[in-house]
């Protein structure tokens, strides 16, 4: 039986392996620059930005870009360098433009008419009676 072909097949899985599970951010940190000054520069260039997480060792940024699309994007936190990022896509069946959305919603608090008649009833929530 000839073993030559496996080796070779089972290092190149091995290798290939390696290179595809590398996408986390590896820096020291040390060398981690503030969030706030990945902020600041995303909103320099236009970025509505919700929030900024540590995850794998990168910032994940959530936010809008310029274009106004949702985004998830991943940078390096001592260069800023960007690693990878993901348009968010709206799951309904709307165009990608927001003008369906109403930005300005109002939300009120319910009147005391609105709270009585519900008697400690949350909407969406199971209600337990302890005897």
């Amino acid at each position: 039986m000839n073993i030559k072909p496996i080796v070779i097949t089972f290092s190149l899985l091995l290798m290939s392996s390696n290179a595809l599970a590398d996408d986390d951010c590896d820096d020291p940190v040390a060398g981690w620059q503030p969030r706030e000054n990945l902020r600041k520069q995303l909103e320099s260039e236009g970025w509505t930005v919700f929030r900024i997480k540590v995850n794998d060792g990168c910032y994940e940024v959530k936010g809008r870009d310029p274009d106004g699309h949702r985004v998830e994007a991943e940078y390096s936190p001592a260069t800023f360098e960007l690693m990878e990022m993901e348009r968010e896509d709206d799951d309904d069946d709307y165009d990608d433009d927001d003008d369906h959305r109403d930005k300005s919603r109002n939300y009120s608090e319910p009147t005391n008419e609105e709270r009585g008649s519900r008697k400690g009833i949350v909407k969406g929530r199971p209600s337990v009676t302890v005897e």
